[in-house]
């Protein structure tokens, strides 16, 4: 077809999006205004991958959703280990 390009186009996400440390906390800070257990509800969500553990309000479960799992397990180990080196 004349005029299209066979070039991928790539999608980026915004940093604030995509970081599993700031998107952990919006999450928490969320669940906790609801009235919910935040370590509770992340965790079976964690464990399960079932996204209603997290509230919808403030759009936390569209947010955890956009980090995979295993990322935001990796930032948690991250954060203990290093709080553990202080």
């Amino acid at each position: 077809m004349p005029g299209t390009s066979d070039k991928t186009v790539y999608w980026r996400n915004r940093p604030e999006d995509r970081n599993p440390g700031e998107v952990l906390q919006k999450v928490y800070a969320a669940l906790k205004e609801k009235g919910y257990s935040p370590i509770d509800q992340i965790v079976g969500y964690l464990l399960s991958g079932d996204p209603t553990y997290i509230t919808s309000h403030m759009g936390a479960r569209n947010l955890i959703r956009r980090i995979e799992r295993d990322e935001l397990l990796e930032e948690l180990v991250r954060s203990y280990l290093e709080k553990l080196e202080e």
